[in-house]
């Protein structure tokens, strides 16, 4: 925003030198040539005063920090969370591919288990969803499910056997 009101500025100042130019030729210009450079380095010095931190905590007042009131957080979409899950599953394969050690599977597992409750979620969601979801919406809420499936089986897949059985800090 502060780059477009800057470009609106130069803009309009430049137009007006033509303008002038025109309207009166016998105005020297070139005295006024200046203005340009100078308006945009006054908007750069006055944007790191007023953007700096100095500035912002001497307009904090102790009202307006009784009054802040923080946002809760917006609950995610079911094609966040899909995407969520491929991420993560596309990484434990990509991890597993590796020669990884004991301790890396056991991450995975861990990393495959989230993957796996955050699929049941993500199913919640989207059934919630298809119920009032218009045709688009339904198969944007389908792909997004299969997708999560099919990342989740592939680092299935890439897990060792016997890996999801029991970790090692669940033996002891």
């Amino acid at each position: 925003m502060f780059r477009l009101i800057v470009a609106l500025i130069l803009v309009a100042e430049i137009a007006a030198l033509a303008v002038l130019r025109v309207v009166a030729p016998g105005v020297q210009l070139l005295i006024l040539v200046p203005v340009v450079p100078l308006t945009l380095l006054v908007a750069l010095l006055a944007r790191r005063w007023f953007g700096s931190a100095a500035y912002r905590t001497s307009r904090l007042s102790p009202e307006a920090i009784v009054g802040y009131r923080r946002r809760r957080p917006a609950p995610d979409s079911p094609e966040e969370i899909s995407r969520s899950i491929v991420e993560r599953a596309t990484e434990i394969r990509r991890t597993l591919a590796e020669s990884p050690s004991e301790i890396r599977v056991e991450m995975c597992t861990l990393g495959y288990r989230a993957c796996v409750n955050d699929m049941i979620t993500l199913t919640h969601l989207s059934n919630e969803d298809l119920a009032n979801a218009g045709l688009l919406r339904r198969f944007k809420l389908r792909r997004a499910r299969k997708k999560a499936i099919d990342a989740l089986a592939r680092a299935r897949e890439a897990l060792p056997p016997g890996a999801l059985r029991a970790t090692r800090q669940e033996h002891q």
